[in-house]
């Protein structure tokens, strides 16, 4: 290890003791519904977000109807990609002509990206087109995040009050 490595492992250190207390109080703040900033810049497209959708983000969820919404939610993610994965020869963006994946294939790479593990046993390049890559597998890195982060944030609300029968709203809690 030289003396540059070393000074790259500091700063990446030094960096991440000044912004922990910072950026741990704005997800908080965020969680919390307490974010100014995050109102004035995010809620108009929250609110049409909910709006179009249906969806009150006011209303508590006990820890069945959260973990219900959390199911469907990722179910339907599930179904995208492995969707996209076996009509992906019929779906522009596909300039390898890469045909359908196998059905096994595609239920394994559905299944990780669900649970952001991500794995793959294949060569994305070659097996994979342009739309099921951005439109599958990106978009589900995302959404696979928030969705962790939305448990921890129920997790803690839950751990922290004592109770169950309001652990916040998966909705809001996977927009914010």
């Amino acid at each position: 290890m030289n003396k540059y490595d070393i000074a790259q492992i500091a700063l990446y250190i030094a960096a991440l003791l000044v912004l922990a207390r910072p950026l741990g109080a704005y997800v908080a703040a965020a969680l919390q519904d307490k974010s100014p900033f995050q109102h004035r810049l995010f809620g108009p497209l929250e609110r049409l977000v909910y709006r179009l959708c249906g969806i009150n983000p006011d209303e508590p969820m006990t820890w069945k109807s959260y973990a219900g919404a959390l199911l469907a939610f990722n179910a339907l993610g599930f179904l995208a990609v492995f969707a996209l994965q076996l009509f992906q020869h019929k779906l522009p963006l596909n300039p390898n002509n890469a045909g359908p994946v196998d059905w096994s294939l595609a239920f394994n790479t559905a299944a990780s990206f669900m649970t952001n593990t991500n794995w793959q046993a294949y060569a994305g390049e070659t097996t994979l087109g342009y739309l099921t890559q951005m439109l599958g597998l990106g978009v589900q890195n995302f959404l696979s995040a928030a969705t962790g982060m939305a448990v921890f944030a129920a997790l803690a609300r839950a751990i922290t009050s004592g109770k169950t029968d309001n652990i916040g709203n998966f909705w809001a809690d996977l927009t914010r």
